[in-house]
């Protein structure tokens, strides 16, 4: 009724421990997993290829939530690609993160009295690589403990001799195409860090600043400008209104003085003013703002750089000296004894960028830098997603890539480290340029020297799907797994780094795509929905949970949130609740395997079996097809969910309970049901491995003597379908769950046995009354049977006779006091809606919340007064 092709490796066996301890399985199934060498993708192989590469995690960095929750995913659909015939390509590795690497190290030498210049520059890169080998790398050992299947053999790094000859090799071809050139621009700078750091670098926050008003000119020509950043003023060479605002048309063209300098600056009329904001005139400060920069282009503005790259002040005068926070102080103070401040606001709330390393506030500032020409290699990338060629997932996710790359600035790549891809730019005695390609030599001879900058680590990941498979070499790995098939990333790097390796692997490879699809993520939060940050006290390392939970109920947690592109909450109470998954599938398989489930010959025909086994088989065939659109559609919460109600609701809390009988009885319909379960069970574990590989695998090898799950075949749907079982068994499930319900509403022990007369006449479930009797604790009717309660249901009749189980009396009694609540609760909520009064003045989600509990107290009214007439004697 399935397709399962399995064939047993070794002798099925009966025994499991009694409980499921993940510690005890985990590790040393994952150490088996690798030295089978079940990860290790074979290049000459003739399988179709599937391949991800691993967003490559900092070499500084350890296991977070959001590392779990994309490497989850990951895994899931390399695993089941390998189970489909695939010759599936996991392929792992770090990132050498300059700046956070080179704060490490520094940091080390720190605590030794010692700054990198005391070492040198070759000597502090040999340091670092020491310290790589030595502390670098935690994370891999994370990953282990997680799962992944990734091929180890493979592994790269964003420093190793290859992919340093791939970032030599593209940065040369750029070059020469004029793509990447050197220019004085306006950079995020960090004065901690001492470098240009990226866009993606900074993060802001709500700072309390000052918004200061200052009186620019004298006499009849003045103006007032307002900025959060005194300080800058020394570096002002103009000011800026809109060519429409009246009320400066008379000053534009003109010059004015700028306080407490002795220069003049130009009035400009610039349409990028907004002469509705403030006062409608704004200071130009080309040197410290991207903004101002490109006014003063528009108008040849000077460019006055008045802070060095410690953000200290060097403009001759009182201020030459100061840290740029006392000088934007003494700077307002000297302006306030003018007379020249007209408004102060403070604290003032607003944006302010930080160095995501050190924290530090970023300074705007104007820097000769290596830079790349995005336009032609946007537009590619653009283009590539646009004629579908690559996918992105979900749809509506692709305005924010167009909105990035269509309006793409160009790419600051240099770093002013020493720890990374130094430029391979040489400069001469007589102001030659020459870069220096991987297989070069570079130019001797007095007077040459290297670029002391770096390329900035994105820079080298984003070659990351080709570099690691052999490029610019043409590999058997490049040959066989380029392009990739998806790239599994979060959505708030999709400008930083999906753009990047777009633009790249298009610009490399000829025109082909990196991967052909993109799938977005949301982010990890907390269950409340909150941002995880150390600030707020809720961050959580994922291996605490592994170690309490273990490895595959964090797995199954966080797959279980992961709608597309959407934020993913999730809280330890969620964690354990997959965890009592896992034991619910060992308990379950435990069960089985003690009352005979096979997997030992072919299925039985469908006419040999009971309705319960055709309903569970043409339900699984429905679940397969199911998690199979859903995977194909990245719905891994859907699939999640689809498996975890069929596994828990429908084969154990139904099949497995329908089934006991059945077992008890004995005899040939036994045997065909055993054959059944041990059919379920092979294929819902093939189905869950990809999620929660661990307890699957154990449990799987125990059911089938086969080799591994990971090894093992994707269940295929074989078309079966039972409508009429199905219904069958929905009715029966009607049935129990009523009388369930109304026993709960009696007050009756789960155990207690009552007896009971069936009524089942034209129905189909006069053949599963003993599983009836047996799940609803009925006993046969015996001598002085009396109903005191009838219940019809879907065609059935269950008659109970209550009598000896329950005290009427007090069970009146109690029901009565309920009745009560529930009645002064409409009582009052009835009485307020209808107060026009109040409604008037109530808010609509107070006025709302009423309306819930009167609708409420209104259910609990139909609910007790039935209860009461069905008991005895009413």
């Amino acid at each position: 009724m399935t397709e399962n092709t399995q064939q047993p490796q070794t002798a099925p066996t009966t025994e499991l421990p009694t409980q499921y301890t993940p510690a005890e399985v985990e590790g040393k199934l994952y150490e088996r997993w690798v030295d089978k060498g079940y990860f290790a993708a074979d290049a000459k192989s003739d399988k179709p290829p599937y391949t991800i590469v691993i967003p490559p995690p900092n070499v500084t960095g350890s296991l977070h939530l959001g590392h779990a929750f994309q490497h989850t995913l990951m895994d899931a659909l390399t695993r089941r690609k390998r189970m489909q015939g695939f010759e599936a390509l996991w392929l792992p590795g770090m990132d050498h993160a300059g700046i956070a690497t080179q704060n490490k190290v520094e940091q080390q030498l720190g605590e030794e009295g010692k700054s990198r210049h005391d070492l040198g520059r070759e000597e502090f890169v040999e340091r670092v690589w020491q310290w790589k080998e030595e502390y670098g790398g935690k994370i891999l050992g994370q990953m282990r403990r997680l799962g992944d299947g990734v091929d180890w053999s493979r592994e790269r790094f964003t420093m190793d001799e290859g992919l340093s000859k791939a970032v030599l090799t593209i940065f040369k071809k750029l070059y020469e195409d004029e793509l990447i050139y050197r220019a004085e621009r306006i950079i995020n700078w960090c004065p901690r860090c001492l470098t240009a750091i990226s866009d993606i670098e900074v993060e802001y926050q709500e700072d309390d600043g000052e918004l200061v008003s200052i009186t620019y000119g004298e006499g009849d020509e003045t103006l007032v400008v307002a900025t959060t950043r005194a300080e800058t003023m020394l570096g002002d060479t103009a000011v800026a209104v809109h060519p429409d605002d009246e009320r400066y048309r008379h000053l534009v063209g003109k010059k004015i003085k700028l306080p407490l300098t002795d220069r003049a600056i130009p009035v400009v009329a610039d349409s990028h003013v907004d002469p509705e904001f403030g006062t409608g005139a704004v200071k130009v400060t080309p040197a410290h703002d991207p903004n101002d920069f490109a006014i003063g282009q528009r108008h040849g503005l000077e460019s006055i750089t008045v802070m060095d790259e410690r953000a200290v002040i060097t403009v001759h005068g009182p201020f030459q000296g100061l840290d740029r926070f006392e000088a934007r102080a003494a700077i307002v103070g000297a302006l306030r004894s003018q007379g020249r401040i007209v408004a102060e606001k403070r604290p003032y709330v607003h944006s302010v960028g930080h160095c995501s390393r050190c924290r530090t506030t970023v300074e705007p500032r104007l820097s000769m830098q290596w830079w790349v020409k995005v336009g032609p290699l946007a537009k590619a990338a653009g283009d590539a997603v646009r004629d579908g060629r690559v996918k992105i997932h979900p749809e509506d996710m692709s305005k924010r890539y167009f909105d990035w790359v269509d309006n793409m600035n160009d790419w600051c790549i240099s770093r002013q480290l020493w720890w990374g891809h130094r430029i391979p730019i040489w400069y001469g005695p007589e102001g030659e340029i020459v870069c220096v390609g991987p297989d070069e030599e570079p130019p001797a001879g007095e007077g040459w020297h290297q670029d002391t900058d770096v390329l900035d680590t994105w820079f080298s990941s984003g070659l990351w799907p080709f570099s690691t498979l052999g490029w610019p070499e043409q590999t058997e790995d490049l040959r066989k797994f380029y392009p990739t098939d998806v790239l599994v990333t979060g959505h708030d790097i999709i400008f930083f780094w999906v753009a990047r390796m777009m633009m790249f692997g298009l610009y490399a490879m000829d025109g082909e795509v990196p991967f052909r699809t993109i799938a977005l993520t949301g982010l990890v939060r907390d269950e409340r929905g909150k941002k995880m940050s150390k600030s707020f006290g809720n961050v959580v390392d994922p291996l605490d949970w592994m170690d309490k939970y273990g490895s595959d109920a964090v797995r199954f947690t966080l797959a279980k949130g992961a709608n597309p592109g959407t934020d993913v909450p999730i809280g330890e109470d969620w964690v354990q609740a997959s965890r009592n998954f896992a034991n619910k599938i060992w308990n379950a398989t435990r069960f089985a395997l003690m009352n005979g489930a096979t997997v030992e010959g072919p299925l039985p025909d469908a006419s040999a079996m009971s309705a319960t086994d055709r309903w569970i088989l043409s339900r699984l065939n429905e679940t397969v097809a199911a998690v199979d659109a859903f995977y194909e559609d990245f719905q891994f919460a859907k699939l999640s969910d689809a498996l975890y109600h069929f596994a828990w609701d429908e084969v154990f809390d139904w099949y497995v309970e329908l089934s006991k009988t059945t077992f008890q009885a004995g005899g040939e319909a036994a045997g065909v049901s055993q054959r059944v379960l041990g059919e379920v069970l092979d294929v819902t574990l093939r189905l869950l491995h990809p999620i929660v590989p661990f307890v699957t695998d154990e449990l799987w090898t125990t059911l089938t003597g086969g080799e591994s799950a990971v090894v093992a075949d994707w269940p295929k749907d074989s078309g079966f379908r039972d409508a009429a079982a199905e219904r069958e068994i929905a009715t029966l499930q009607q049935v129990i769950t009523e009388v369930r319900r109304f026993r709960a509403d009696q007050g009756l022990q789960a155990g207690q046995r009552v007896p009971a007369r069936l009524t089942l006449d034209g129905t189909p479930l006069a053949p599963h009354e003993p599983a009836i009797r047996q799940l609803l604790r009925l006993q046969p009717e015996g001598e002085g049977f009396a109903a005191t309660a009838t219940l019809p249901v879907a065609g059935a009749e269950v008659a109970l006779d209550l009598s000896g189980a329950i005290d009427v009396a007090a069970e009146r009694k109690r029901l009565a006091k309920d009745l009560a609540a529930a009645e002064k609760e409409k009582a009052q909520a009835t009485a307020k809606l209808g107060n026009e009064a109040f409604l008037a003045k109530a808010p609509d989600q107070v006025v709302e919340k009423i309306r819930v509990r009167l609708a409420k107290a209104e259910e609990d009214i139909t609910r007790i007064q039935s209860q009461l007439e069905r008991l005895p004697g009413a």
